[in-house]
């Protein structure tokens, strides 16, 4: 669903503070290809959202540490960076997020069914933490993201350029 919604507040504050959101000019465009539906104004719960992308005004966290993180929420794989105080280990706070609401940064949106297939990137999006499936992360988030099974990040593909052998002359 793509639409608008109008408030005199930041989008976060609307989303956290409602149940519900009124979206106007709204298009359900398909998952798979075909036309797109229906086309209107509705009443949404925000429980429903499974991923929200932030207007472009939307404020960064001052002074974070940016963690690598993929998400599968819904039909999506989400892969962004999640915001975290220098030296944060979120096993042992006791900090948690505040709302349903999880803000990522450099955010790449595809399809589970369809790995490497990208559907949009957004500088910032917010995902429903409690509807998150898995997470892949170097973090351990179990508070971030409850009920999500946890994978191992993939660790990046190096090609040594150092020699595995050196032949010495003499």
């Amino acid at each position: 669903m793509q639409g608008r919604v109008e408030a005199d507040s930041p989008l976060h504050d609307v989303l956290v503070a409602n149940d519900t959101v009124a979206v106007y000019d709204y298009r359900l465009t398909p998952l798979a290809p075909g036309p797109s539906g229906q086309q209107g104004s509705a009443l949404v719960n925000v429980d429903d959202l499974l991923l929200v992308v932030a207007p472009p005004d939307t404020p960064a966290p001052v002074h974070a540490a940016w963690n690598e993180l993929t998400v599968t929420v819904g039909p999506f794989e989400v892969s962004g960076l999640l915001s975290a105080l220098p030296g944060f280990d979120p096993g042992r706070s006791l900090a948690r997020p505040s709302s349903r609401l999880v803000l990522l940064s450099e955010v790449s949106v595809g399809l589970r069914d369809q790995p490497g297939f990208v559907v949009g990137k957004h500088s910032f999006a917010w995902v429903n933490r409690y509807d998150v499936d898995r997470v892949r992360s170097e973090l351990e988030l179990p508070f971030y993201f409850p009920g999500a099974e946890r994978e191992a990040p993939v660790p990046p593909v190096v090609a040594s350029s150092i020699p595995t052998s050196v032949t010495a002359k003499g």
